[in-house]
């Protein structure tokens, strides 16, 4: 609860909320004069916030050598620590570890449960965005727009790119909502992961093949997949 309130005080000011919506979206290190110049403050202004950012755990930096000569500079990103705001405070990382270990404990159908109920849910998240239209209605681009907005809704902080023949989607997620259960239960949690983005995607596509290419489990800096797909 004490960090809680830390956490809703530092945010209590507009820019630096806005200064942390914006490095949530950036997927890289940010600097001082960065952030300075995009918000129109003074360098000294920004660091200050940065610092108190910093201060609550919900940035981290370090000094580095940027190759353009001169001082190294700070940079700061995201902290991996997960930042969960909630009135009166609900553990619910608990929770998800209670069920994702029964649901193993049941051994093979238990799992096989678990990732039937992630496709399901990747499903749902796209039919609460498609406004009651079927997939047969909607152009591709309109998918794709879908698609990111309920991937950044998961909390995913999604990039994707399509081809020219719109046959094939890049799909790279910065943020993985599982992480921290994953890293205990890699593989079983991975695989429900993965049925959750194909959920995603069959409730767009009549046809859909999910290739994973990097994983954040691996040590990869995002989860990163190509999708092949057909309207």
């Amino acid at each position: 609860m004490e960090q809680t309130l830390k956490i809703t005080n530092v945010l209590s000011d507009p820019t630096r909320y806005y200064i942390y919506q914006y490095i949530t979206k950036r997927h890289q290190e940010v600097t001082v004069q960065e952030v300075a110049e995009n918000f129109n403050i003074h360098p000294n202004v920004a660091r200050l916030h940065l610092s108190k950012l910093e201060d609550v755990n919900m940035l981290t930096s370090e000094t580095k050598k940027t190759g353009k000569g001169g001082r190294p500079s700070r940079l700061y990103r995201l902290s991996d620590d997960v930042i969960q705001l909630n009135f009166p405070f609900r553990d619910y990382m608990l929770l998800s570890k209670v069920a994702i270990q029964t649901m193993i404990s049941l051994g093979e159908a238990g799992k096989q449960a678990l990732y039937l109920t992630g496709k399901r849910f990747g499903e749902e998240v796209i039919e609460q965005e498609m406004s009651k239209k079927s997939k047969e209605e909607l152009e591709f681009d309109q998918k794709l727009t879908i698609l990111r907005n309920a991937a950044t809704l998961a909390g995913f902080y999604p990039e994707f790119e399509a081809n020219g023949e719109k046959t094939k989607i890049f799909f790279q997620i910065f943020n993985c909502p599982f992480k921290e259960v994953a890293s205990e239960h890699s593989e079983t949690v991975c695989t429900m992961h993965y049925e959750f983005l194909k959920g995603m995607f069959e409730a767009l596509f009549q046809s859909v093949e999910l290739i994973e290419k990097e994983n954040m489990i691996s040590g990869c800096e995002t989860c990163s997949y190509q999708v092949l797909v057909s309207n």
